[in-house]
């Protein structure tokens, strides 16, 4: 048989770009769920890391062994018929929530780093937002395979300017007396388990397509390893920023201070990660409630801003650190099922 690296790369490619939301990308959930927690969260990211290659790999080749079209089928495959269905509407919920946060953070980066009103970087990305969808999204969608290398890039240059300075290792090292510390214990599987039942949504379709078990392991591996590269980079930049906590977007912060030279490009990017982030949500909700109701997708698609918009009122960093520890844990039962699952499994899709 040939190996194809290409495919795999290119799988590995399409995992990354998954997962490297807005979120990620302005540090903030990453300092939320690892970087508070000093040399304790470097531990966790390591296992992070780990479970994202081996998990990610393997919901994508039990996806590809049962023929699995969409991310419905699988979790109905995965949790059972009626269960699955509980989840599926579960996810439409995560979906809308982190579709408020992607809003929310549009507004943080007119807030905090351009000095304008949130509310007006809430109303630009949503007014943008119908014009895309008027227009079509098979240009925004490339905009990734931009965006996300740019990002990581800048990622890595940040971290050799971090390593770089007389106590990056004390940094490294130094362990935060926190109230909530025994959230680190379960910051791995949490952070793996939301990231994995979100992107499932792009990685089944895409295993499906590609079918060859052999490429779709070898995506999953590189296509985790690249993610547990870009997390250890963050995090080294994360900890040189004293009072991290207090920013909305913290990677933001860092570039200026460190490469101020590049830091409009950087604020660009990262608004650039946040509104295909907030378009390829409202995509997927649009898509999942068709199955409930029949009607227009300007209807639809409305709903889903008006609704997501009430809930962005709320402070980005108070939206992502809420909901996103929530979401995770909510998806701790996805998580177990799927560590759980055999890849030889020969029951026939549900």
């Amino acid at each position: 048989m040939k190996k194809n690296w290409s495919a795999a790369f290119q799988i590995a490619a399409v995992y990354v770009g998954t997962v490297v939301g807005a979120g990620f990308a302005t540090g903030r959930e990453i300092v939320e769920f690892f970087s508070r927690f000093g040399f304790i969260g470097f531990l966790g990211i390591l296992l992070s890391g780990y479970l994202l290659i081996v998990l990610g790999s393997k919901l994508m080749r039990i996806a590809a062994r049962i023929n699995a079209v969409s991310y419905q089928e699988f979790n109905v495959h995965l949790f059972g018929k009626w269960a699955g269905r509980g989840i599926n509407i579960i996810m439409l919920f995560m979906l809308l929530g982190v579709s408020a946060v992607m809003l929310a953070g549009a507004g943080a980066v007119f807030e905090e780093q351009l000095g304008l009103s949130k509310n007006l970087g809430i109303y630009i990305t949503i007014f943008l937002s119908f014009i895309v969808m008027l227009i079509g999204t098979k240009g925004l969608f490339a905009v990734n395979s931009f965006v996300v290398p740019i990002m990581v890039c800048f990622s890595l240059m940040l971290m050799s300017l971090s390593i770089k300075q007389s106590d990056f290792v004390n940094h490294l090292l130094y362990v935060p007396q926190t109230e909530d510390s025994w959230k680190s214990i379960l910051a791995p599987f949490s952070y793996t388990a939301l990231n994995l039942a979100l992107a499932q949504a792009v990685l089944v379709p895409i295993a499906n397509e590609i079918k060859d078990d052999w490429t779709i392991k070898w995506g999953g591996i590189l296509g985790g390893a690249a993610l547990t590269l870009i997390l250890i980079s963050s995090h080294f930049t994360l900890i040189m920023l004293p009072n991290v906590e207090l920013y909305e977007i913290p990677m933001a912060i860092i570039m200026k201070q460190i490469a101020p030279f590049f830091y409009w490009i950087f604020v660009l990017v990262i608004y650039g990660e946040i509104f295909t982030s907030v378009i390829g949500n409202v995509f997927g909700l649009d898509r999942q409630l068709k199955q409930f109701v029949q009607v227009p997708t300007m209807i639809t698609i409305s709903a889903i801003f008006i609704v997501s918009y009430m809930i962005s009122l709320i402070d980005y960093s108070k939206l992502l650190s809420n909901l996103y520890p929530l979401f995770g844990y909510i998806s701790l039962i996805f998580f177990i099922l799927l560590w759980r699952k055999p890849l030889n499994d020969k029951e026939n899709k549900l």
